[in-house]
């Protein structure tokens, strides 16, 4: 289904700790997604896997802040 694959988007996008997920584990969170009522297909996986990981830092970057949900966790190297 589009809308799901656009909810993965979404949050990519806009949540720092799941986009943090992401990047350490990709293929887990995605194993994750039908726990939450997301149903991936193969093909949008694959996609997924394939996209340069890079771009989900950018499109945050980009995005007005007021749109982020901000990790309030502190990692090394980070303020």
């Amino acid at each position: 289904m589009q809308r799901h694959i656009e909810v993965v988007i979404g949050r990519l996008a806009t949540d720092e700790d799941f986009r943090r997920a992401f990047e350490r584990n990709p293929q887990e969170v995605l194993s994750h997604a039908a726990e939450w009522g997301l149903a991936l297909s193969a093909i949008e996986v694959c996609a997924l896997l394939a996209t340069d990981q890079g771009l989900w830092e950018r499109i945050a970057g980009e995005l007005d802040s007021r749109l982020q949900k901000a990790s309030f966790k502190t990692s090394p190297g980070r303020r």
